[in-house]
Order: structure tokens, then sequence, then C-alpha cells
């Protein structure tokens, strides 16, 4: 008797450690996995406080020493310096990228190239919106501009 109740706890036993192992594997690949997450950042990153440090009047010296070269600039009426951006992520490897966050801060000059208004648009819901004045723009004002900016540099 006592050679079969050896036998049965050594077959227990190694079952037991054959589901240690298991349980193993699955949590090294589960922290492979995780470990594989991306975050790419596309076209121009804000500097913290750099919209802090342009007041309305400002130049558009200033502008450009605070914030840099635009990634585009508009002379419709005035002239508007565009700086835009995109965050997404792959939580996975392989798998396609997901888009996080899309920017676009837009500094409006007058005639005299001083500042006269500031906006960060982005993505909400679906819809540009503009995080500053927090105001969604009505049809037929500067969003023919750019909404086909948010559409070029859109994945989807």
């Amino acid at each position: 008797m006592t050679i079969s109740t050896s036998i049965s706890a050594k077959a227990r036993l190694t079952r037991g450690w054959r589901g240690m192992r298991a349980a193993l594997a699955v949590a090294a690949l589960c922290v492979t996995l995780g470990a594989c997450a991306e975050q790419f950042q596309k076209g121009y990153i804000l500097p913290p406080g750099a919209l802090e440090q342009i007041p309305i009047g400002a130049s558009q010296d200033q502008v450009l020493i605070v914030m840099g070269t635009p990634s585009t600039v508009a002379t419709l009426s005035g002239e508007v310096f565009y700086y835009i951006s995109q965050r997404a992520e792959r939580v996975v490897a392989f798998m396609p990228q997901k888009v996080t966050d899309q920017r676009v801060i837009a500094i409006y000059f007058d005639k005299d190239r001083k500042v006269t208004r500031l906006a960060n648009y982005g993505m909400q819901d679906g819809k540009i919106f503009d995080f500053i004045s927090r105001t969604t723009p009505t049809s037929g004002q500067e969003m023919s501009y750019l909404t086909p900016l948010f559409k070029l540099i859109s994945f989807r």
C-alpha cells in the first residue's frame, strides 16, 4: 500500500509542477506582450508651458522663438501658424496603430504681425474642438482649412 500511495503522491506532485510551469509560461507571455506596447508621436511636440508664454499681442518673432517653425502657414486673412501633431499607440506588436490624440495649435496674427488669438484644436467625440475657448466652430469658419489637415494625418 505504501508503494501505490507514494506513486500517486508523486504523480500529483508532477502534475502540480506541470500546472505551475504552464501558469508561469502564460504569465511570461502576457508580460512579453504587454511590454510590446508602443507609443508614437508624429509631427510637432508641444513644449510644456509654451502656450502660456505667448500672450495676445506678442510678436511673430516671439512666437517663433517659443514654438519654433510651424508645420504649415496660412495667409488667407492675416497670417496663421499651424503646429500639427498626432499621438497613436499600438498595444501589441504587429497590431494596427490606434490614434489617441490629434492636435492643431493655431496662432492667429493681425496685419502688424501681432498675436490676436490662440487656438488648440483637437478631436473630441469625432468633432473638431478648440480646447482653449472650449467651443466647436460652426460651418463657414476656418474649419474649411483644418478639416483636411485632420483627414490628412488620420489613418482611418
